[in-house]
């Protein structure tokens, strides 16, 4: 049943772009996007369009370097191997604690979605439902895995685009709305585009960029990709422009057809958008939307931790024993782990299920933004150590270089800082720290530990 050897190489480049996709719309989108919009109001629009350009050059960051080295297993190698062994393990294991964190409200997400069907079932007898059904996904051949992804990605993009177009119906000829075209006059008619002030557009811009979360799995599936010199360069290329006409084109018909005020988070804004319109029928398929798309994001988080704690083990920063691999290729020992941890959420979601997802999502923006700090500060570091003749000869280059990398570092600290500036949100600030502290404090152990054995030999 076990076997030492490589992960096998079974990712195409759809399955990637796919894989991408799903971890990135999910939560953040179809839950998470209520919360931003009681944030900054119509003015929401805008900060998901400052994210998606950010996003889109840490994707590229990771990109030339996934490009350059595809044999690195995730992007914690890139951090070792360009700013030393220090960065490669906070990075990791930040990563890692990040996707916990974003799994367990992808998984609270999910309870909530299927109470709208099942209001007396409590939410942790769903969460405990679903932590084990993905956990036995992610125990099959990875092939297995990327096939059942790009569907359930599939799915939910496509249901996105018709929502688009349906949505554009209501808006210019009133389809399903008794033929009364509702126009967009909702964007400004209740307290302006800016309702709550450049601030609130400002403030919101940390839901955003924890919707954005997810898009640098794309940098841990180089390991598996069938050919990741032209997969890779694709799936980036493809990716941020979709997820960002996604985001900003559903909102902005939710925010058209409905009053930015009356969203809430008592439910997705999808859903309550059309039962506003009287399509109860609608509302429903919805919901089943929304449910595939959390156990999509939920897969690819599952999948993520797995490959970076495989990759981490193998550069001896984290227990042999995850570089364990199933005849299928699969390390299923990080999988079992990272299901039993999601036990958390079902705990969680048993003693507070109203409070869990706005708790969680700001303590995931600060692991995410972390992450993606070291991710562009590796960047720099790489450019540093070419030569200009290299540095010409990349094949997939970032655009502006160290450059534009610097600007996406002095952007995801402004958002560190706005996550430290509110009280709502300063405790994840706290909470990060001192996670970062424990893992300065572990690796110290850690050296010592490795120096004495050295010592020993």
């Amino acid at each position: 049943m076990e076997q030492q050897s490589k992960l096998k190489r079974g990712l195409s480049a759809r399955h990637i772009r796919f894989i991408a996709l799903g971890s990135a719309i999910g939560t953040g989108l179809f839950y998470g996007s209520a919360s931003a919009i009681q944030m900054a109001g119509p003015s929401v629009l805008l900060a998901y369009l400052i994210g998606g350009v950010v996003a889109y050059i840490i994707m590229r960051a990771l990109g030339e370097m996934s490009v350059n080295n595809p044999q690195a297993s995730s992007f914690s190698r890139y951090a070792l191997d360009y700013l030393g062994p220090l960065a490669g393990y906070i990075t990791g294991w930040t990563y890692c604690f990040e996707m916990l964190i974003v799994a367990i409200a992808d998984v609270t997400a999910f309870g909530i979605y299927m109470s709208v069907w099942f209001p007396d079932v409590p939410h942790w007898v769903w969460v405990l439902s679903v932590v084990m059904i993905i956990g036995a996904i992610n125990l099959m051949n990875v092939k297995v895995f990327g096939e059942l992804e790009f569907w359930l990605s599939f799915f939910k993009v496509a249901t996105i685009v018709v929502m688009i177009i349906a949505g554009v119906g209501i808006i210019v000829w009133g389809i399903g709305n008794g033929g009364e075209s509702t126009g967009i006059h909702n964007l400004w008619s209740n307290g302006g585009f800016f309702s709550h002030g450049v601030m609130g557009m400002i403030i919101s811009l940390q839901m955003v960029m924890f919707a954005y979360g997810g898009v640098e799995i794309i940098g841990i599936t180089a390991g598996e990709a069938q050919d990741p010199r032209k997969s890779i360069p694709r799936a980036i290329n493809s990716v941020p422009w979709r997820i960002l006409v996604f985001y900003v084109g559903t909102l902005f018909v939710i925010m058209s057809i409905y009053p930015w005020n009356q969203v809430g988070t008592n439910g997705s804004p999808f859903v309550l958008t059309f039962q506003h319109m009287g399509i109860t029928a609608a509302a429903g398929i919805l919901n089943f939307v929304v449910i595939t798309a959390s156990l999509s994001a939920i897969n690819s988080d599952v999948f993520g931790v797995g490959r970076m704690l495989h990759g981490m083990a193998e550069q001896g920063q984290a227990p042999r024993i995850f570089t364990r691999l199933s005849r299928h290729g699969i390390p299923w020992v990080t999988v079992v782990v990272m299901t039993m941890a999601l036990l958390v959420a079902v705990y969680l979601n048993y003693i507070m299920p109203e409070k869990v997802f706005l708790v969680i999502a700001s303590l995931a923006t600060f692991a995410t933004v972390w992450v993606w700090i070291m991710i562009l500060c590796s960047q720099i570091a790489f450019r540093r150590k070419l030569s200009r003749e290299e540095t010409k000869a990349l094949a997939f280059p970032l655009r502006g270089g160290a450059v534009t990398s610097a600007v996406g570092v002095v952007f995801l600290i402004f958002i560190i800082g706005l996550i430290g500036y509110f009280p709502d949100t300063r405790i994840s600030l706290y909470v990060g720290v001192l996670w970062i502290v424990m893992l300065l404090l572990s690796y110290a152990i850690y050296q010592r530990r490795k120096k004495l054995e050295t010592a020993t030999c």
